[in-house]
């Protein structure tokens, strides 16, 4: 039995949620997300909760029923509450400002990084070095934070690079004289 799978999903006030079949679609305040569920899933509505339960009994439906189960958690919580990565830029002169639709990052290189901002993610710099991004797609905004922290990659001798808030880079020991 799946101990993930087994807990129901919470549905909050404001938040609408509308089952067709293997079709799922999530709308609330911050946006409408939508997915297929697999066929050895079904997800029942029970007032204000969401009942994830697998169809037959073999391994196959019970690996699936508590991924499934999570994907329909994570499309609840992002219209009703949205996900955040923050991240830090660690470097002598290594920037970030967004200018309209566009990060622009200054990360050693002989010129700017431009990043387009995808529809549906908030990119905010508080700070030069700290940067926030926020959307209601919790896929979405993961790959954007990858796709960013791509350009520099914390290098383990000085720290330097994009690293995620509250990371912990390994440090290697440097050469010695």
């Amino acid at each position: 039995m799946s101990r993930i799978g087994r807990m129901p999903v919470a549905v909050p006030s404001g938040v609408q949620v509308t089952l067709a079949g293997q079709d799922i679609k999530v709308k609330g305040p911050k946006g409408e997300l939508a997915m297929t569920l697999m066929d050895e899933v079904t997800v029942q509505q029970e007032d204000n909760l969401l009942r994830v339960r697998p169809v037959e009994g073999n391994r196959r439906s019970r690996t699936m029923w508590g991924m499934q189960r999570t994907l329909v958690s994570n499309m609840v919580v992002g219209v009703s509450e949205g996900f955040t990565i923050t991240m830090e830029l660690v470097g002598v002169g290594y920037r970030a400002a967004v200018q309209g639709s566009e990060l622009v990052l200054q990360l050693g290189y002989s010129h700017e990084v431009k990043y387009p901002i995808p529809q549906g993610i908030q990119i905010a710099v508080d700070r030069q070095t700290v940067i926030t991004i926020s959307g209601y797609d919790r896929q979405q905004v993961g790959q954007v934070a990858a796709e960013i922290r791509a350009w520099r990659r914390p290098e383990p001798y000085k720290g330097k690079g994009i690293k995620y808030a509250g990371e912990q880079i390994l440090r290697k020991e440097g050469k010695k004289k």
